[in-house]
Order: C-alpha cells, then sequence, then structure tokens
C-alpha cells in the first residue's frame, strides 16, 4: 500500500471516530440534515477556517479569535468544574485563569513589540488551548515551572497559607496601632 493510501485510510478513520463523537450534539446532527456535509468534514472545516484567520490577522481578526478561543473554551469548563464535587478540577482551571492574567498583564506592557512577532496570535491560541483543555494538563506544568518560582522568590508565597483570622487579627493590630500613634502623636 503506498503512502498516500495509507494516509488516506488513516484520516478516513479519524474522521469516522471524530463523527462518532460528534453524534452526540443533536444541533449538529441537524446541520448534517441540512446539508448534507458530515458534521466531521464541517467541524474540521470550521476548525481550519477559523485557525487560518487567525494565521492571516486580517484587519485584526487573529486576535480577536485568538483571544475568543482563550476565553470561551476554558470559561466553559470552568463553568462546569464548578458544579462538579470535585476540587481538583478546579484547581486546575484556577491555575488556568493565574496563568491567563499573567499573562494578560505581560502582553499590555508588550503590545506593540508583540504586533511584530510572526505568528503572534497564532501560537498564543495554540499556547491557551494547550493550558485550558483538561486532557493536556498544560496549566499545572506552566504553573509549577515558571508562575509558582516566581510567587515563591519574588512575592514570598510559600504555598502554606496562613490562617485567615490569624492574618486579618494581626493586620487589625497593626491598622490600631499606626492610628493611635498618628492621633495622639505618641506610641501607646
Amino acid at each position: 500500500m503506498s503512502f498516500v493510501a495509507d494516509f488516506q485510510t488513516k484520516a478516513q478513520t479519524c474522521l469516522k471516530k471524530v463523527d462518532a463523537e460528534l453524534d452526540k450534539y443533536p444541533l449538529l446532527r441537524k446541520i448534517e440534515a441540512q446539508t448534507g456535509v458530515p458534521k466531521a468534514y464541517g467541524v474540521v472545516g470550521f476548525i481550519a477556517v477559523y485557525f487560518l484567520l487567525i494565521f492571516l490577522n486580517i484587519g485584526g481578526i487573529g486576535q480577536f479569535f485568538a483571544n475568543l478561543a482563550s476565553l470561551v473554551i476554558p470559561g466553559y469548563y470552568s463553568l462546569q468544574a464548578l458544579e462538579t464535587k470535585s476540587t481538583a478540577d478546579d484547581t486546575q482551571f484556577l491555575t488556568y485563569w493565574v496563568i491567563y492574567a499573567s499573562f494578560t498583564v505581560v502582553e499590555f506592557w508588550t503590545n506593540t513589540i508583540l504586533y511584530w512577532v510572526p505568528f503572534y496570535w497564532l501560537f498564543k491560541t495554540v499556547f491557551f488551548l494547550y493550558i485550558g483543555l483538561p486532557q493536556y494538563g498544560g496549566s499545572r506544568f506552566i504553573y509549577l515551572n515558571a508562575i509558582r518560582p516566581f510567587s515563591v522568590k519574588v512575592l514570598g508565597i510559600n504555598g502554606k497559607p496562613a490562617s485567615v483570622n490569624t492574618t486579618l487579627k494581626e493586620k487589625v493590630e497593626v491598622a490600631a496601632d499606626n492610628a493611635s500613634s498618628t492621633t495622639t502623636g505618641t506610641d501607646l
């Protein structure tokens, strides 16, 4: 069997698996019935056009689609995670949003430079899908290897949260001491 024939066989097998998976969604079944286009072809075609528009970034549409993908998909999974009893998925998506926030702050300050980086929006989309989709566990990897070392070294966060009551009590005492010394002029 030639390389092309082997590739076609594998592609058809993969498309059949995708089509079977997409069969769970009534809307996609309805669209398939109306158009005659198999669900897998429609979804794969949509994804290809979506990534092509991000790649080309015509009129800034790549930035919009990159941000949309990095907000909507993890947002959906985050809402699902909130409804489960397990805290593991909550932790995963909290980690995602910490990374997203950190990335957004850095991106804001370097936006002028990033505009000139070729295919930046495509790389951003792939990166955020990697850390946002639960099956990859990318958010944990990025957190443990980039965010956590920074937070331990620079911010002094050591992973052992103090009791909220203790911290609050200490802050109230410090504020009371500061207030009494500024109003009376003497330390009590």
